[in-house]
């Protein structure tokens, strides 16, 4: 599953940071885990369906200068900035079985093993010593970083659309997120970690 705001389908690869230079090019953040593998999904669509070739200039600070089919003047380009570029979900190849795409965790709702709703994936956090999914919801005065181990997070049933996890005791209050995780109440992040990052599962043993 994508942010809220995407397209329904697509998944977020990219966003134009702004216009880079005099003659059209764009400054380009990828959020692919190869950043220039952007490249290869072109052409890419805005979310109102537009469509884009891209040529990959050169790396520059921040990401990429870049050209965008369509846009020829510095004016059009910085007209862009902040517009997210968009494949579609079929376009991406393929993991094993522990291995996610951030997109299809993100907005997820996670329950315990009995069923106590405790919130919503709202990001995927890579800190250094392995994924974290970050959960939010209504019984959650902050958001909770649930590490992403098999041992912690047992299920992840994309098609059924749901988490269950296993966290520390103390992890989570006792009270839970009762009254919504799946309701989607809470702000999962739109296009945050997006593209094709990729989340694995790792056996803490």
């Amino acid at each position: 599953m994508t942010g809220r705001d995407d397209p329904i389908g697509k998944v977020c690869v990219g966003v134009i940071a702004g216009a880079f230079g005099i003659r059209g090019e764009v400054r380009l953040k990828s959020f692919c885990a190869e950043p220039e593998a952007i490249a290869d999904y072109a052409p890419l669509t805005d979310a109102a369906g537009r469509e884009y070739s891209l040529v990959i200039d050169r790396p520059v600070k921040g990401g990429f200068a870049a050209r965008l089919g369509g846009v020829p003047t510095r004016e059009a380009a910085e007209a862009l900035k902040g517009v997210r570029l968009f494949v579609p979900r079929d376009r991406l190849p393929s993991l094993p079985s522990d291995e996610f795409y951030h997109a299809d965790l993100i907005g997820l709702p996670v329950a315990d093993g009995g069923g106590r709703k405790l919130g919503q994936v709202r990001a995927v956090h890579d800190f250094g010593a392995g994924d974290m999914l970050e959960i939010t919801g209504p019984g959650l005065s902050q958001p909770v970083m649930l590490p992403f181990t098999i041992d912690t997070v047992p299920i992840v049933d994309l098609a059924a659309h749901r988490i269950v996890a296993d966290p520390p005791a103390g992890l989570f209050p006792d009270d839970g997120a009762e009254d919504d995780a799946a309701g989607g109440e809470t702000d999962a992040e739109p296009g945050a970690q997006a593209g094709d990052d990729i989340a694995a599962r790792k056996d803490e043993a």
